[in-house]
């Protein structure tokens, strides 16, 4: 057994390029200490927080481009992908809000990081399709929670615990959050109208009006669009629309996945399998191509009659991108946080003070009453 700085004892050093595994279990122990390394966000490489000590996280631009080849969509919703696609792993499940965390077999009990609820179970291993690309974590912990507390200090009607809370050093929680990337080719054939505006002059009591009309000419055509990493959260743990709201991502930066990406960090399985999830992404490309339509018909206003789309070349990859997060209970609930740990962006939820609120109520009635009251003397 080797020495750190602080006098505990790590295992013994290995080859500074070897990792040991224990299962499904990885770990990547300090060439010179033999404490284990984590990765650095910001970096391509692993440190040890005792000595120092750090260790390059090698992959070449054939690597990187073979991680980003995608699968088949339909091979897959077949289940026909090769074994090499897919991977066990061991996760513990919430039975509060259902989320499912990788932990290492070590592990019998653990606070969920997405609702703070105490998690004492095992569910064994999961067969799932092995994530192909990682975005590795770039903002560190310290700069995640400077982004955290600027969020919080800025809401208004906060209770004056969550102000509190925006203050301390509460930890967060780094986590690699599942997602599906969709590719499709799109067709789209479209009837409709198009809405050109006119005004005209009519005369009501005396008074002259300009009067906004429509004109409405009836269309047809057609619209294409390719899509390309249409991103789905492959999760239930956190509301769609939060992590929605964390978009965009630098999906140029993109790693083949290693789990010495997640060194340090923990990752979700996916509970949104991909037939799911490929019907949300459905959904969303409506949303665009109908967006498409408007814009091809032109005009003021637009009306869509119909809409019918082909898609061909459908494909798809399993993704990991970062965020940090904080789990806070107030009054029996719990209210997320989460920062985008790429950009520094931060969603939540939040609790509200019905004090402050009364408050502000009864002060916005004080000023209105002695507005009229001295309204009255002029």
């Amino acid at each position: 057994m080797a020495n750190t700085e602080n006098g505990e004892q790590a295992p013994a050093p290995e080859s500074a390029q070897e990792s040991a595994s224990q299962g499904d279990r990885h770990s990547f122990p300090c060439a010179k200490c033999g404490a284990q390394l984590r990765f650095t966000p910001g970096q391509k490489r692993l440190s040890c927080q005792y000595c120092g000590h750090e260790q390059e996280i090698p992959f070449s631009d054939e690597d990187r481009s073979a991680a980003l080849e995608t699968h088949d969509l339909a091979t897959a919703l077949a289940d026909h992908l090769p074994p090499e696609a897919m991977e066990e792993t061991r996760v513990l499940n919430c039975s509060n809000c259902g989320a499912q965390v990788e932990f290492d077999p070590d592990t019998h009990s653990k606070q969920c990081p997405f609702c703070a609820t105490p998690v004492v179970t095992d569910t064994g291993t999961n067969r799932h399709i092995k994530p192909a690309a990682v975005l590795p974590f770039r903002l560190t912990e310290t700069q995640a929670h400077e982004s955290m507390k600027r969020w919080l200090k800025g809401l208004w009607f906060a209770p004056n615990e969550l102000k509190k809370y925006a203050r301390s050093n509460q930890k967060l929680d780094g986590l690699y959050v599942p997602y599906w990337a969709f590719d499709a080719l799109t067709r789209s054939s479209y009837t409709g109208e198009r809405g050109d505006a006119y005004y005209v002059t009519r005369t009501v009591n005396g008074k002259t009006k300009r009067q906004r009309r429509i004109r409405w000419r009836r269309v047809s055509g057609s619209v294409q669009r390719q899509f390309h990493d249409l991103l789905v959260m492959a999760a239930k743990s956190l509301p769609r629309k939060y992590v929605r709201a964390l978009e965009p991502w630098m999906l140029g930066e993109l790693a083949p996945y290693s789990p010495q990406y997640l060194a340090g960090f923990r990752a979700e399985a996916y509970t949104v399998d991909l037939p799911e999830g490929h019907k949300i992404a459905l959904e969303r490309m409506e949303e665009i191509i109908r967006q498409d339509v408007r814009r091809d018909i032109g005009g003021d206003e637009q009306r869509i009659h119909s809409l019918s789309t082909d898609r061909s070349d459908e494909k798809f990859k399993h993704l990991l991108l970062p965020i940090w997060m904080a789990a806070y209970r107030y009054r029996g609930k719990s209210y997320r946080f989460i920062v985008n740990a790429q950009t520094g962006k931060v969603q939540g939820e939040r609790p509200w003070s019905a004090w402050k609120i009364a408050g502000a109520v009864v002060a916005a009635l004080i000023v209105m009453g002695l507005i009229l009251y001295f309204g009255e003397f002029q």
